[in-house]
């Protein structure tokens, strides 16, 4: 079987200057001049190398020196510069460069061997039905109608990572990282990154975050965000009317709730390709608060049909219940295409190619990477845009 073609391509002098300049949009703010040329080095290898992109390869790419490899790693795993500033940049250049967005998240699971590399944990992967010995990373995006855009990432640790010191110092996880999980501090990064995009942005999640809805949707209450979040059929809910305070799981309420007066929609909302019947019904989540009507926070409970079947096959809480149902009904399918980002991001742009053990390092790195895709899928004067 021949080797796989991992030689860089080249880039023309128009691109190169144009990722000159992006460049020192994104990482200009790095205060020593040699910081930002491995940032151009590492944006130029990420974008060129084929196969998996190691620091080795990367630095080949970059034509600079003997010495590359080594700089390039001691730029991404020992450097102590910050990367929200870069962070902030990305979510400006989303904002301007996607109507109408939303907030999604999406996961990516790195599988690693031995138990070094930070974050590292044993991990079922319903996906395989197997076990992983791997890296978990919470992405949180900005996603319009056709393009999902990174803007931060949070890297799962387990308590086991939490508590040891020793492994803490060694991998130099600060202090503020055990303070909650890591969707909760996706949650806080939309809050800091809030002065680029509308603060009644809403965001859009599916299963696949993996955290418990009601919890989710209390978190974003208390930030005063706006949601729609998929449950499962089992989700608990009671009935808004007075009095109501029986709980039931989401599709026995619907068998008796909402049922007489079916949306109709057409072919780009819950199925992209396929008509969808919805109906719904207002409620309230377990813990729901005192705010809102009554006196109870109320959310509006969606179920999807297609036209075939005739029991829903997926489910919503939104708290978007003074909106039109098919606004509505169109955002889910935007997680759709966060999962469809991330693949590329792992696929082409080295999103699962970290090879350090520091977290600062794997927060260069997602950022880095990042950027990358925000160079190819986003910039007005991006080769990707250029095309369409």
């Amino acid at each position: 079987m021949p080797a796989l073609d991992t030689a860089p391509a080249t880039l023309s002098a128009p691109r190169a200057d144009l990722l000159t300049s992006f460049a020192a949009t994104v990482f200009g703010y790095l205060p020593r001049s040699d910081q930002r040329r491995c940032a151009n080095a590492y944006l130029r290898g990420l974008l060129t190398v084929r196969g998996k992109k190691t620091i080795r390869q990367i630095a080949r790419a970059s034509g600079v020196s003997d010495a590359a490899p080594q700089a390039l790693q001691q730029f991404i795993s020992a450097s102590p510069w910050d990367w929200t500033t870069a962070r902030e940049v990305l979510a400006q250049e989303a904002a301007a460069g996607l109507a109408g967005p939303v907030w999604t998240m999406g996961v990516t699971v790195t599988e690693k061997r031995g138990d070094h590399s930070v974050g590292v944990h044993r991990r079922a992967a319903p996906e395989s039905g197997r076990t992983l010995n791997c890296q978990v990373g919470i992405g949180l995006f900005l996603t319009s109608g056709s393009r999902s855009v990174p803007v931060d990432w949070q890297l799962l640790l387990p308590e086991g990572w939490l508590t040891d010191e020793r492994r803490r110092s060694r991998a130099r996880i600060p202090g503020w990282a055990a303070e909650q999980p890591a969707w909760v501090s996706a949650l806080d990064s939309a809050d800091q990154l809030g002065p680029w995009i509308p603060r009644r942005t809403p965001l859009v999640a599916d299963l696949s975050v993996g955290v418990d809805p009601a919890r989710l949707a209390a978190q974003l209450t208390a930030r005063r965000r706006d949601f729609v979040i998929e449950v499962r059929p089992s989700q608990l809910v009671a009935a808004h009317r007075a009095g109501s305070d029986e709980f039931t799981e989401a599709r026995q309420l619907l068998r008796c709730a909402g049922l007489r007066h079916p949306h109709s929609l057409g072919s780009d909302h819950l199925e992209p390709g396929r008509g969808t019947l919805v109906r719904s019904a207002l409620v309230r989540l377990p813990g729901g608060g005192s705010a809102g009507h009554g006196g109870q926070r109320v959310h509006r409970l969606l179920a999807g049909f297609l036209p075939t079947r005739r029991r829903p096959h997926r489910y919503w809480i939104t708290s978007l219940v003074d909106h039109r149902i098919a606004d509505i009904v169109s955002l889910p399918h935007r997680a759709t295409l966060t999962h469809g980002a991330i693949r590329t991001l792992e696929n082409d742009y080295g999103l699962r190619d970290f090879e350090g053990r520091s977290f600062p390092g794997w927060h260069h790195h997602m950022t880095l990477a990042s950027a990358a895709y925000v160079y190819d899928h986003l910039r007005p004067d991006s080769p990707d845009r250029q095309a369409a």
